[in-house]
């Protein structure tokens, strides 16, 4: 059994401070053929751009890598996973690495055991498979779970495949002892809350709050919660969208530590620029057309910079939207201070590199 005291002492200290934390993409050839190079590229990339962790085989890298008939789940998980360790020992570098598992009770112990028998330090749980199940067998689930690896639970919009995970869940979530964290994406604020009121009212302080609110990014970190009579705040991000322009991230997040150590009033340039990154996450995430291009927007974006071959996924079907790809353009010609192409452009021969 892995336990959260477990990890790597300065990798935990960034995890509780709050870090980056992109949801990897999968990086595939014209033929839908797994494609090593460019994914091993993207790893050089979040590392080189400072991330404090990387999460593989989530939703950002495609759910259906599990598929039988695809088979790519170990295969992604286990190189994906020697490729971060391998940049990451020639830089002296240290990351986190999370862990997708999905399924019912049987399939997620497996996952969860061959992540942590292939070095993965965390999992982070989907409860998609449990669409009409009572609070109490998700719980369990989740119990069992943790038996295994540390657990950073999930709170999945229902748009892309999640279900509504009441107060009374979170409740009892918060006190399995091996919870690392929460990543909170449901984009509501309402259900983003039931997740906070719970962390604050379980008295414990070892459970760090991340966002995967991309819709709401900038001001989920800017903002001090109270509730139930303690303050909290949501440190870091672990999310699809910053998967990409990841360096400015880094930055982004290093900014909002500096003010909000210093006590200083929030500039309002900052609100302006959360209205910009959420402009730029609904071309990348399709918000025109329910997130259904959301992954091919990313594979666009990081496309154009050279990181991968094209914008391919395991569906044949799921490609960008009418109109997506003039909507990144947009995004590209509004904000060109919320880029990275300068960054990826003067080290991409480098990551591309045997």
């Amino acid at each position: 059994m892995k336990k959260v005291c477990d990890i790597d002492p300065s990798v935990l200290a960034a995890v509780r401070r709050g870090t980056v934390i992109p949801a990897q993409v999968l990086a595939l050839n014209a033929d839908r053929s797994f494609a090593p190079k460019y994914q091993r590229a993207l790893c050089r990339y979040f590392i080189d751009s400072g991330v404090g962790g990387i999460a593989v085989g989530v939703h950002s890298t495609q759910f259906a890598i599990r598929d039988p008939k695809i088979g790519l789940f170990k295969p992604v998980l286990q190189e994906t996973g020697k490729f971060i360790d391998e940049w990451c020992q020639r830089t002296g570098k240290k990351v986190l690495k999370v862990g997708g598992v999905c399924g019912r009770t049987e399939q997620a112990l497996t996952e969860a055991e061959f992540e942590a028998a292939n070095g993965y330090d965390a999992a982070l749980v989907s409860l998609a498979a449990f669409k009409n199940d009572p609070v109490e067998t998700i719980v369990e689930h989740c119990r069992e779970i943790a038996k295994i690896m540390p657990l950073i639970g999930f709170y999945l919009q229902p748009s892309v495949g999640g279900r509504i995970l009441p107060f009374e869940f979170w409740r009892e979530f918060v006190k399995i002892e091996n919870v690392l964290a929460i990543k909170m994406a449901p984009f509501n604020r309402y259900w983003t809350l039931d997740v906070v009121r719970a962390v604050a009212e379980s008295g414990r302080d070892d459970i760090t709050l991340y966002t995967g609110n991309d819709d709401n990014l900038l001001i989920d970190l800017l903002s001090e919660y109270q509730v139930s009579g303690k303050k909290l705040r949501i440190k870091g991000g672990l999310l699809g969208h910053w998967s990409v322009w990841t360096k400015k991230a880094v930055e982004l997040l290093a900014e909002l530590h500096a003010l909000i150590d210093s006590g200083a009033a929030i500039p309002p340039e900052l609100l302006t620029r959360a209205i910009r990154i959420t402009d730029s996450n609904a071309a990348f995430f399709d918000a025109a057309h329910q997130f259904a291009g959301c992954i091919p927007g990313l594979h666009e974006v990081l496309r154009r910079q050279g990181l991968l071959p094209g914008i391919w996924c395991l569906d044949p079907n799921e490609v960008l939207s009418p109109g997506q790809a003039a909507e990144i353009d947009r995004v590209y010609r509004a904000y060109p201070d919320l880029n990275d192409d300068a960054f990826v452009a003067a080290n991409l021969d480098r990551w591309l590199a045997d």
